[in-house]
């Protein structure tokens, strides 16, 4: 065990939520490539929406998320008014109003939006495409924003499903990330949801965090089943201060080794475990019954910028500063910042701002990633001949999982790559082979476990 640690756990690879990844965007997908790509979606297909709020009421020392802190609603309110246009341009240029299977609400803090601001996006949502399917709704939620007031609001918009972020129930853990809630604070927000009709309850937990024990992250799992959510997320902390300088308020002296994370994630998985949760990839567990198991076990679990989802729709519309969609032809990330997201709506123009056009060697390798991350076994020879790639592009690949296999941690059979039950804590690391922008920004990505 100690072996494979220190062989491989510090190593730095994507979480693949996508592929490429980000730092691979570039400013060659333009606003009017993306209008174009719009145009040509193929007709018929099912959407998937996601919208961005980058705004909290305070910052969180632990938080990788784009977002900025305000206690102000005018920047809220305009916000709002700029969400709802950017839907409009973007329903006007799709020319068709095309049926919706998802919609996910991120940021940030997308509940911080007033209550007529968070109407009007919806409504406008409603004007622009089809909602009226067999639609899940999400939205992410701090549990200390939440009041019956939201709660109502969020059904009577369609919200079908809330995620809540916990992390840890333990006091000097929260003290140390900035993050204070009670257990109180939790059930009174589960409390108003499930009372206002969203029975669908997902809670995130984090592992890896400054002074947390496998005693503590055992409890929390203890507490958290009290709520009967129907699926968790246990996300193991990146500490990433080069890149958000608020991370620097933890201490590093803190927070534990790589054999006390992979401890952390254990005792927890083991713990979920124990109250009939089914594992889902690397980091989601969900109850036998959940859609999300059930996608698991049938073959059918996705991955995308969400992580682990059920959704299956062909294209991914993102709303909001700095959301990423994809379109068959590729990536499209919108302005980060607020104004310049802002003002490209107001001309009447996609924010785009990079992103990354698909050739089919991109998009074999994304397939292959995903079946790894999601599956556990990927045929990568099929999967070669689907994209009508010479299955020798894959001989790198091949040989870079050399050491997993010598490890026990990856079979292969023939072209067929499966990840062992002793590697699916590593399962990023296979995943990585098939990665051939890898080189060029490992040192961007987090730890490996």
């Amino acid at each position: 065990m100690e072996y494979l640690v220190s062989k491989y756990a510090t190593r730095n690879v994507p979480r693949y939520t996508s592929y490429p990844t980000a730092p691979h965007f570039s400013a060659d997908v333009t606003p009017e490539m993306y209008e174009a790509w719009l145009r040509d979606l193929p007709a018929g297909g099912d959407l998937s929406l996601y919208l961005h709020v980058p705004y909290c009421q305070e910052m969180c020392w632990y938080c990788g998320c784009h977002t900025k802190v305000t206690k102000k609603e005018a920047p809220l309110v305009s916000y709002g008014k700029t969400l709802a246009a950017e839907v409009a341009l973007i329903g006007k240029l799709i020319g068709e109003k095309r049926p919706v299977s998802h919609i996910h609400w991120g940021g940030g803090t997308p509940s911080l939006l007033p209550d007529a601001s968070f109407r009007a996006v919806v409504a406008s949502l409603r004007e622009w495409f089809d909602l009226d399917g067999d639609l899940e709704h999400a939205i992410e939620l701090d549990p200390r924003t939440v009041t019956t007031r939201l709660a109502d609001t969020l059904a009577e918009c369609g919200v079908t499903r809330a995620s809540l972020g916990v992390q840890d129930f333990n006091a000097e853990v929260q003290a140390a990330i900035g993050r204070i809630q009670s257990f109180e604070v939790v059930e009174n927000s589960v409390n108003a949801l499930r009372g206002a009709g969203i029975n669908a309850i997902n809670l995130d937990l984090m592992y890896g965090l400054p002074k947390q024990t496998p005693e503590d992250i055992r409890e929390t799992v203890d507490l958290a089943m009290k709520f009967k959510p129907s699926r968790l997320a246990l996300f193991g902390y990146a500490h990433v201060p080069w890149m958000k300088k608020h991370q620097r308020l933890i201490k590093e002296e803190e927070l534990p080794g790589v054999e006390g994370r992979l401890a952390l994630a254990a005792a927890a998985r083991d713990r979920l475990a124990e109250y009939g949760f089914e594992v889902i990839g690397l980091d989601h567990f969900a109850q036998p019954d959940d859609p999300m198991a059930i996608a698991s076990r049938d073959g059918t679990l996705k991955r995308n910028f969400q992580g682990y989802t059920t959704d299956a729709a062909p294209a991914l519309i993102g709303f909001g500063a700095s959301s990423i969609g994809k379109l068959p032809q590729g990536y499209a990330q919108n302005a980060p910042d607020i104004g310049g997201w802002s003002r490209s709506v107001e001309d009447g123009h996609p924010p785009i701002a990079r992103g990354k056009a698909l050739d089919d060697d991109d998009r074999a390798r994304a397939l292959i990633i995903e079946e790894i991350m999601t599956a556990y076994t990927v045929d990568v020879a099929a999967v070669a001949q689907e994209y009508g790639i010479d299955i020798a592009e894959f001989d790198s690949a091949f040989e870079q999982l050399g050491e997993l296999i010598d490890d026990n941690l990856v079979a292969v059979e023939g072209k067929v790559v499966t990840v062992l039950e002793a590697g699916r804590p590593y399962v990023r690391i296979a995943a990585a082979a098939f990665d051939s922008y890898l080189a060029a920004a490992a040192a961007r990505h987090s730890v490996a476990v």
